[in-house]
């Protein structure tokens, strides 16, 4: 099986996206040479890594990161932006399978990762340029679902930011014909992803993180002080943070077993000027209900960022520019003309269920990944927690553990349009028995 760390892009370099050319990564970080000791090994230098390794190193850790590649080369630094506030299932699902009390807690976490990177942005990463507002566009104009939902956040949720938006009030902000009701949610928001996670280890560092670059971990052995293994030395470790989400293969069974790695592209258009009105009226990021779903957001320079067209092999497409274009234009016919300046792809991880997969690997080895496009929120939170738990205070580790998230169809190996089909049908059938 091809390792998702090495199958499509060049080691240690970031891919050739809209992010990439208008971030300024730190010179490259040595690797780890030798033998090591800390307090907290963590595998993963992206949202999740770096977020644990700030609020260890912050509470007295001694804490070392490793990454493969280079500090946000993975999804945390190509993702779509769009920084949620809740989970992928509403808060009447979630409550119907955790119970209310869990329900409530997991919507206070949610909504604290919104506000993290919010918070941080602005004291740490104004060059992020974090900006409030997502909307969700739907294509069957049926406002019920919504409605409801709302009204039940307005019940036991109320400070939530969510609004219902009929075919008139959509269609006044994202400028399609393919969306005929939604939601805009003002307490989520949007950001330069890569901007974001280049400052989130500039700040563990200053915190007193260590982080090592090109650097793999190759195999763990566990026991009272773990010993991660790498290409040219060894990590040993009181704890341990597996923190990479759809890139980490592995190191982890049950993980392995529940988190799927998927594809996913952006194209980022030629500066809009005065047409991008003619796409969004609002500066806010916008995603929608289709199974393989679109989402997209406008940068600082009047870009369309369009993302979707996941594929479930290892291998990106040779077509991504016109598929993506086509799929972009399916939507909006007025960008028929527009032409892509960058097109680039990622992995992330995907469950079943969509929601995040928190597990112990062994006594002292934490892990949480599987966050299903909602990473750039719900991964900084995870490792939060998990540095709580670490710290000696796992509840919201353990109600994060909570959370509905059963085997793949087709266990820790199938891949390919099988694997595709297979979920389909789990995720409708899923859809039906709500």
């Amino acid at each position: 099986m091809t390792n998702p760390l090495y199958a499509n892009d060049a080691i240690a370099t970031f891919p050739p996206s809209y992010y990439a050319a208008t971030a300024t990564p730190a010179p490259e970080r040595s690797s780890l040479k030798g033998m090591r000791k800390t307090d907290v090994a963590i595998v993963g230098a992206g949202f999740t890594g770096l977020w644990a390794a700030l609020e260890l190193a912050r509470r007295g850790f001694d804490v070392t990161v490793i990454e493969a590649h280079r500090a946000g080369w993975g999804a945390s630094g190509r993702n779509g932006g769009q920084v949620g506030s809740d989970f992928n299932q509403g808060q009447r699902w979630l409550e119907k399978r955790v119970g209310f009390d869990n329900a409530k807690a997991l919507w206070a976490m949610s909504q604290e990762a919104a506000f993290m990177v919010r918070d941080f942005c602005a004291e740490h990463a104004p060059e992020a340029g974090f900006k409030p507002g997502i909307v969700h566009g739907d294509s069957s104009g049926d406002l019920t679902e919504f409605q409801e939902d709302v009204a039940h956040l307005d019940k036991h949720y109320p400070t939530h930011g969510m609004s219902v938006l009929s075919t008139g009030e959509v269609r006044a902000i994202v400028r399609t014909e393919n969306y005929r009701s939604g939601t805009l949610d003002m307490n989520a928001g949007h950001v330069h992803p890569l901007r974001y996670v280049l400052a989130l280890a500039r700040e563990a560092e200053k915190a007193g993180a260590t982080i090592f670059e090109r650097t793999e971990a190759l195999r763990i052995d566990t026991g009272p002080r773990a010993v991660i293994h790498t290409p040219n030395g060894q990590l040993t470790a009181d704890h341990v943070i597996l923190a990479g989400n759809g890139y980490i293969r592995g190191l982890n069974t049950p993980s392995d077993a529940r988190t799927l790695p998927v594809n996913s592209f952006i194209g980022a258009t030629e500066p809009l000027g005065d047409e991008a009105l003619d796409v969004l009226a609002r500066d806010v990021a916008v995603f929608d209900s289709s199974w393989v779903v679109n989402y997209f957001r406008l940068s600082d320079d009047k870009r369309l960022l369009f993302g979707g067209r996941a594929n479930f092999s290892r291998k990106f497409p040779k077509n991504m520019d016109q598929a993506l274009h086509k799929r972009m234009t399916d939507m909006f016919p007025q960008l028929a003309a527009k032409r892509f300046d960058y097109t680039w792809g990622g992995t992330l991880g995907i469950t079943r269920s969509r929601l995040p997969y928190a597990n112990r690997v062994a006594p002292n080895i934490l892990s949480v990944g599987g966050y299903s496009g909602h990473g750039v929120a719900l991964a900084g939170l995870a490792g939060k927690v998990m540095a709580e738990a670490v710290a000696g205070q796992a509840e919201r580790f353990d109600t994060l553990a909570k959370l509905p998230v059963a085997p793949l169809p087709l266990g820790p190996f199938g891949q390919g349009p099988l694997l595709a089909l297979a979920m389909f049908t789990f995720d409708l059938r899923d859809r039906i028995g709500r």
